[in-house]
């Protein structure tokens, strides 16, 4: 079963694939020689130069398309791999010749990149801010400053076997033994209840990321936390605190109604052992509903929610990508117009294959319409009080994967001890943070 994916989270990342990956590489080298940005074409038409990494440029091509016909402006895309657009992006900043006019950035780049960008600050009003969700906006500005405007965004969903729960056997069996309905979880007892009821018979209830960390910063805000892993004010951790204790107890009871090797199983695992019908739920990304192979066991037999609710409620980690502005490009007012542009019309990313975008107005826009199921259970978990954003820290990667994936491998493991996974990890990000 081939399939596309595309989560938007550092490193354990699953991107697109496939043929236009070589596309890609053969066009990075092409556009390497541009020099600083854009440049002028053959028909004396401006162009520019737009980094992305490869899901992004389907989000972005309409956009691009839509420029042309409007401004005469060809927007040239150089896509690269999650980590060489990173790394990229990190040379050409640090040595102040860039060979691009925009770059779309994962937000936990932003504070790294700082420095090397255009402040967006007039283009945040009121009007913006209040279309955007809260922790979308906190994740572009970095001290005073935002640095991108919000190109897409995404947030892990409940993902459900809609045939396994509205069998009629299931229901009655399932109120018979828990005492309410079999319905979509709303809380983590729900969750609880139904990934173990739907553990038997060589089945599993619910699919568990042991090599990742956001589902576990998910179940982090559910529990209430304010601050994720760093303090406010970045100089030490926050983990081994009651809320992170909660949250870490809570995900690691998990593991008996998930497949067995959850330490090493990352989105792809957790997504193929979903699409194989293998467990009835799955904690994903949003824009997964709209690519789940017609060859699937479960194509057609899903249902999505918002996440379930902790002791804080309902919660999620946003994954956001902005569009960025280089203050080295000679071309920072065509820049800066291709920017507001692909904002103003966001909606044509709507219809791409993977969907995803940013803006409030056209997530409800679409809410609602066939193909569009994962809209809702997105806006309910993104606009939830308890959704708090990453640390906008310049370490956050390495406290990742250097101290968050290694206590949650080593957490998931039968008989581990929690409060002591924790504290040892909260020491280990004081180290890195300074403190």
């Amino acid at each position: 079963m081939t399939t596309l994916r595309y989560t938007p989270r550092p490193r354990r990342r699953v991107a697109i694939i496939g043929s236009a990956v070589v596309a890609a590489a053969a066009l990075a080298v092409v556009l390497s020689g541009c020099g600083a940005g854009g440049t002028a074409s053959s028909s004396g038409k401006k162009s520019l130069t737009v980094l992305v990494e490869a899901g992004g440029h389907g989000e972005l091509q309409p956009i691009a398309d839509a420029y042309k016909k409007d401004t005469g402006t060809t927007v040239k895309f150089v896509e690269l791999p999650y980590d060489g657009l990173y790394n990229r992006v990190n040379s050409e900043l640090s040595t102040g010749s860039v060979s691009f006019d925009v770059a779309a950035l994962d937000a936990v780049w932003l504070p790294a990149f700082k420095d090397g960008l255009t402040s967006m600050n007039s283009f945040y009003t009121d009007e913006v801010k209040s279309d955007n969700f809260p922790a979308v906006v906190q994740e572009a500005k970095i001290g005073d400053t935002y640095v991108g405007v919000p190109a897409f965004a995404n947030s892990e969903i409940v993902y459900y076997r809609t045939d396994l729960f509205n069998d009629a056997a299931n229901q009655a069996e399932f109120k018979k033994e828990f005492g309410y309905g079999l319905k979509a979880p709303t809380t983590w007892q729900q969750y609880s209840d139904i990934a173990k009821f739907f553990t038997k018979d060589g089945m599993y209830g619910t699919g568990l990321p042991g090599a990742v960390e956001t589902q576990y910063l998910s179940t982090l805000s559910q529990a209430g936390e304010k601050d994720m892993v760093l303090n406010s004010a970045g100089t030490g951790s926050t983990l081994g605190d009651a809320a992170s204790l909660t949250a870490l107890n809570y995900y690691t009871s998990l593991v008996k109604y998930a497949p067995s090797g959850t330490a090493s199983a990352d989105w792809n695992a957790v997504q193929n052992q979903f699409y194989q019908g293998k467990t009835a739920m799955m904690q994903f990304w949003a824009h997964a509903f709209r690519q789940v192979p017609k060859d699937s066991k479960v194509y057609g037999k899903i249902g999505v929610a918002a996440l379930p609710a902790g002791p804080g409620g309902i919660a999620g980690v946003p994954g956001p990508y902005y569009l960025s502005i280089p203050k080295a490009t000679k071309n920072q007012t065509a820049a800066m117009d291709f920017v507001k542009y692909a904002y103003d019309h966001q909606s044509l990313s709507a219809n791409t294959s993977l969907g995803l975008v940013a803006r409030i107005s056209v997530l409800n826009e679409f809410k609602g319409k066939p193909g569009y199921d994962a809209y809702g259970p997105m806006i309910e978990t993104l606009s939830a009080p308890a959704t708090i954003s990453r640390p906008a820290n310049a370490k956050w990667q390495n406290i990742v994967n250097d101290v968050l994936v290694p206590m949650i491998q080593k957490a998931v493991v039968p008989g581990a001890d929690n409060a002591a996974l924790l504290k040892a990890a909260a020491q280990q990000v004081d180290s890195i943070v300074g403190k």
